[in-house]
């Protein structure tokens, strides 16, 4: 019998972009199996990754595109439904102007795509309205590393590292849920005398591995932060030689601090005052220490200043740009990373380049053939272009993004899709958004294509076609390029992947994420590159691993302190709405769960939404374990199963955000925005809870 060779390739789904294998099977269909020669996950991997190739069957995926016909999808030739977009995008732009097009990406969208989709928007549509949904993820991170660092990559060193420094401290990230296969690093960092605080609401999976754990108020992690760097200074903890000669803007940013005195925190954020002096202790006592954040600080009103003060406390210490120390962000969606380098962010052009620069507009015009003057300015953030939908906005192309589901108001934004005039869709599955669609179009996935990606390390992959598309099925690539002609473009909109990844290397060149120096044939010889690499010679620049080790990204070469003072959430508890609602997710699915909730394993795993609350609170309004309980915020009402636990505090409710229908979490959200980030509040927002009798 004939042996069918496996492929290497990567995850589908989360940052870490975990190695393993994908083997056509002879009946049809393609099986996962362990890689071990990837240093991220050494073979492991979740659940969500060793059942991805159920999602490749065409029992489960879209195979054919669909046009509304008489208010219902109906299946179309490939001509009829592209020259039906084309067709509306053309007439709607002529009758209202570039502006009335919209564009929304995602962030598990391949580098390609990524790149393509953003010059498509600005050189074919003409149009400024382009964003993507790693709006909703990691933003806030983004601008608080650009503002202290000059440069947001992730990670600025390898997951490799983390098991070697003396402590970490983790807040608002549930990795052992979201990205299990990372969790070995923590527990190696344990196993090594190293130790690890987690800081989150619930007393998660993740926090049950912690040798303290901190469980502030949601929406508090800003004066959590800027508590232990009052200790800092008061216990004389502060590194003055690393202050003086490596950082700039100390003395605004310690006065900033000395104004949230423990008894203050504490009563802010509930976390007592001997936690506080001992999550000091345990961070300041070893040569080396890590803060990584995630979801939990970053989707707040007030994101890019609290992850700012938690960069401060590592300026504070001396824990940056220095060998096993620094401030990183775990990076969410596949290629967040990524995604918000290359120009599908509607204030970025490729290379991680400022639209509104005139030197990064030059630079990239140069390379797209066009005149740097016909290239639209930035655009909406995310939620506002969603926001406009149906009044501004008029048609939107729509790609790798559910956001019926993931978006905040969720029920507001369903309403407002709703409204177009026009929707296009391109995607695996048939999700709650493409359901709305006037067209939709069947794209591959992961293993039916080849493409890069960038992991939350920076570490640029390759991810290589293992498996046929279904007959019927085509690439995202292929959307643009035959779109692109139909709009009177016909060239610089190749389908093939490594031909789009050539121009982006030359987009990307001189940029702050310099891909000029990685090749498809680097990245596969040397399993990933990380960026920035700007010479394609080995010997010559092997990427860089590790940044700020020198010098930081700014100007001067030193990185900034931001003064940062605490302030309310948007929507504070009150008489009405007297609870605080968090969200996040469960290991079994992944954000929308548009692809996992097709997955039978994964859903009998985690079937359904519910709601976390304390006994003290289901006892208060009469629900025991399993009782329908309805979560109501000023935006809606969801209604999903109690699941009563100690893990959680009193004054908070929490659900995941998987599932659309009357367990939508997103219907209660509030999409109130960081000034800087644009990043909704997801984490935080008003509600009350209510037995549901009855039912």
């Amino acid at each position: 019998m004939e042996t069918i060779a496996a492929t290497p390739t990567h995850c589908p789904y989360c940052a870490l972009q975990c190695g393993m294998n994908v083997t056509p099977l002879p009946q049809g269909g393609a099986e996962v199996s362990e890689r071990a020669d990837f240093p991220v996950n050494r073979g492991a991997l979740c659940g969500k990754g060793r059942t991805a190739a159920e999602v490749l069957s065409p029992a489960v995926r879209l195979t054919s595109p669909l046009v509304r016909s008489g208010g219902r999808l109906v299946e179309a030739s490939w001509a009829e439904a592209l020259d039906r977009i084309a067709e509306r995008l053309g007439g709607i732009r002529e009758e209202h102007g570039a502006d009335a097009l919209g564009v929304f990406g995602g962030g598990g969208l391949t580098n390609e795509k990524a790149y393509a989709l953003g010059k498509f928007a600005r050189v074919v549509l003409g149009t400024s309205q382009i964003d993507y949904n790693g709006r909703f993820c990691m933003s806030s991170a983004a601008a608080a590393g650009t503002k202290a660092f000059g440069l947001d990559r992730g990670l600025p060193f390898p997951l490799e590292d983390i098991p070697k420094t003396g402590c970490v401290i983790l807040v608002g990230s549930n990795l052992a849920e979201t990205m299990p296969p990372s969790l070995r690093f923590f527990t190696e960092l344990r196993e090594n005398g190293g130790t690890l605080i987690v800081v989150d609401p619930r007393r998660t999976r993740t926090a049950e591995q912690a040798d303290l754990h901190l469980a502030p108020r949601p929406g508090t992690d800003l004066a959590l932060a800027l508590g232990l760097l009052h200790l800092v200074v008061a216990e004389g903890r502060t590194d003055e030689a690393y202050i003086r000669e490596r950082t700039s803007g100390w003395e605004q940013a310690r006065a900033a601090a000395m104004a949230h005195w423990p008894e203050h925190v504490e009563r802010i954020t509930g976390v007592s005052v001997p936690q506080l002096r001992e999550a000091v202790r345990l961070f300041c006592e070893p040569e080396s220490a890590m803060v990584l954040t995630a979801r939990g600080p970053e989707q707040q009103s007030k994101g890019t200043d609290t992850v700012g003060a938690w960069i401060n406390l590592c300026l504070a210490t001396g824990r940056a740009g220095r060998p096993l120390s620094g401030y990183g962000c775990l990076t969410g969606q596949g290629n967040g990373q990524g995604g918000r380098e290359h120009g599908q962010k509607a204030d970025q052009l490729p290379g991680y380049r400022k639209l509104d620069d005139p030197e990064a507009r030059a630079h990239v015009a140069g390379v797209w053939g066009v005149d740097p003057d016909a290239l639209p300015g930035p655009g909406r953030s995310a939620y506002e272009l969603l926001d406009a939908l149906g009044t501004d906005v008029r048609a939107l192309l729509l790609m790798g993004s559910n956001p019926v589901v993931s978006a905040p108001r969720a029920a507001h934004i369903e309403q407002r899709i709703r409204s177009l005039d026009f929707l296009a869709v391109c995607d695996v599955v048939l999700s709650e958004t493409a359901e709305l669609a006037d067209v939709v179009l069947p794209v591959t996935q992961w293993a039916e294509e080849t493409g890069t990606t960038t992991s939350l390390e920076g570490r640029v992959l390759l991810r290589r076609r293992a498996v046929t598309a279904p007959p019927g099925v085509r690439s995202d690539l292929y959307v643009l390029h035959e779109l692109a002609a139909r709009l009177g473009v016909e060239k610089g909109f190749p389908a093939d992947a490594e031909e789009v990844f050539e121009e982006l290397r030359r987009a990307s060149a001189g940029g702050p994420a310099d891909y000029s120096g990685i090749t498809y044939r680097r990245l596969a010889e040397e399993n990933g590159v990380f960026w920035p690499c700007p010479s394609d010679d080995e010997a010559a620049h092997p990427g860089t691993p590790r940044l700020f080790l020198d010098r930081f990204a700014t100007p001067d070469g030193r990185a900034r302190f931001v003064p940062v003072a605490h302030r309310p959430t948007a929507e504070e508890p009150d008489a009405e709405y007297p609870l605080l609602l968090t969200t996040g997710r469960v290991v079994a699915q992944y954000q929308s769960g548009a692809q996992t909730r097709r997955v039978p394993e994964l859903n009998a795993a985690a079937p359904g939404p519910f709601v976390e609350l304390h006994p003290r609170l289901a006892a208060r309004i009469g629900a025991a374990e399993g009782d329908p309980v309805a979560v109501v915020s000023r935006r809606g009402r969801a209604v999903a199963p109690a699941r009563i636990t100690t893990a959680i505090r009193p004054d908070t409710v929490f659900m995941p955000f998987h599932w659309p229908g009357e367990g939508r979490a997103n219907t209660l959200t509030n999409p109130a925005l960081d000034p800087t980030s644009r990043m909704p509040e997801f984490k935080s927002c008003a509600v009350r809870v209510e037995a549901v009798p009855g039912k």
